[in-house]
This record gives structure tokens, sequence and C-alpha cells, in this order.
């Protein structure tokens, strides 16, 4: 195996960022408050609970996979009060957000394993035990997904509830957004996939439905006014440039 970055942390004003080696941005925090989600697209990334009944929320199971600053970890945890669990190669990045970004200590409803998504998510432990899964795998220079394969989305797939969502960061000089979105089609089915306009960053998102439903678009904004009224997400913004891919 390569060896692992070097992780860093960089204060810029109010807010905390990481690094892996490289000036390039792997997480935030704002400092004062280290359990809201700081930036754009990795709120967006919390886009599956559009699809979820609020009052379950918390009796879900979100899993993340690429710790990063551990925003969506630490928001699910304790924003959400879901059971959370988060699986990172680094040990030093896992030691840099307990250091410096608030990730808790594992508990009954928190854990972080240390180890290979790739390999990990096959473990029968995990499989349809998820109902949120966030995927934001990069490598040190953010050029393209480390795992992008029909292959590796089929094992997310295979991680999910009957009603679960995955949620897929895709960014990079050299990832191709159509190559990657004909991969998670191929894993979930074309009339699975939702995908947000770009940020300004580069950052597009990408959900896919482990079973396909269809919405009216009067009840996804009743879903994002509940959402943004009760997490204070941007829920009504989303809706925006927010679309099924089909």
């Amino acid at each position: 195996m390569p060896a692992l970055p070097e992780v860093s942390v960089s204060d810029d004003g109010e807010v905390r960022h990481l690094h892996l080696g490289t000036p390039w941005i792997q997480g935030s925090m704002r400092v004062a408050e280290p359990f809201e989600i700081e930036l754009e697209y990795v709120q967006r990334m919390m886009a599956w609970l559009l699809f979820m009944e609020p009052a379950s929320v918390g009796k879900r199971h979100a899993m993340q996979l690429g710790l990063g600053a551990g925003a969506i970890t630490k928001f699910c945890h304790k924003k959400l009060r879901m059971c959370s669990t988060a699986i990172e190669l680094n040990p030093q990045v896992v030691a840099v957000c307990r250091s410096w970004f608030k990730l808790p200590v594992d508990g009954p409803k928190l854990r972080v394993v240390l180890a290979d998504a790739a390999q990990e998510i096959r473990k029968t432990e995990w499989l349809g035990t998820v109902d949120a899964l966030a995927v934001d795998l990069y490598d040190h220079d953010a050029a393209a997904p480390v795992l992008d394969s029909a292959e590796f989305y089929a094992d997310c797939r295979a991680l999910l509830t009957d009603d679960g969502v995955m949620t897929v960061n895709l960014f990079g000089r050299a990832s191709s957004y159509d190559r990657s979105l004909a991969k998670m089609a191929e894993a979930f089915g074309p009339d699975a996939l939702w995908a947000f306009k770009p940020t300004r960053e580069g950052n597009t998102i990408v959900l896919a439905q482990r079973t396909p439903r269809a919405f009216k678009r009067a009840e996804l904004m009743d879903r994002a006014e509940a959402v943004q009224a009760r997490w204070e997400l941007p829920a009504t913004k989303w809706l925006r440039v927010f679309k099924p891919v089909a």
C-alpha cells in the first residue's frame, strides 16, 4: 500500500481546514459551531433527508466512507441523533479529527472503523443495515474518486436498507461525471439517480436510492421545508438545483 499522506490543519479566520499533504481542503469546520456543516457540497450530501420521514431519522444508521474533517459523522451523531459509523483508512485523519475537529470518542451510537472502505463494506455485518451512506473518497491530490467502479457501487447498494440512500461527491480534475454516473446507473438503475448542479468549487453530489421512488415537486418542497425548519440545512434552496437524472 502506498504511504499515507501527512495530515495538517490550517485556520482561516473562523474556519478550520483539514489537508492531506497538499493545499487542497479535504474538510472544514467553523470553530464556533463544530457540529454544523460548513461546506456547501457537504450540506448537499445530506439531501437523503428529503427521502426520509423526519420522525424516523433518529432511529436510523448513517455511514460515511472517508472521514474528512468528520462533518457528516458529527452532524448525524450530534444533530440527527443517529447511530453513526465512519470508515477511514488513515489513522492520522482520525487522530486529527478527535484533536482539532471535535469528533467525539466512540460510544454506543458512534463508531470509527480504521479500514479500507472497499474491503470493509463487503463484511456481512454491514449488509442491509445502512439508511444513509455518504461516499467522499479522495486521495491527497483530490484528482478523482479513489473508488469509482460499478462493482464498488453495487457493494454500496448492498449496504442499504430498502429505503436507504447513497450520496456521492464527484469532484476533481481527472474525474468524469458522465463515466461515474454510468457506473452508478449500472449498480442502482438509472431511475434511482438524482443529481445536483455543481457547486462553484466544482463538487457535484449524486444521490442513489436503493429502491427508486418518484416524488412530486410539491411533496419534495414540503419535505425540504421540514428539513430546513428542523435541522437548519438550506433544503428549500436545494430543490432549485436538484433533480432526477433520468
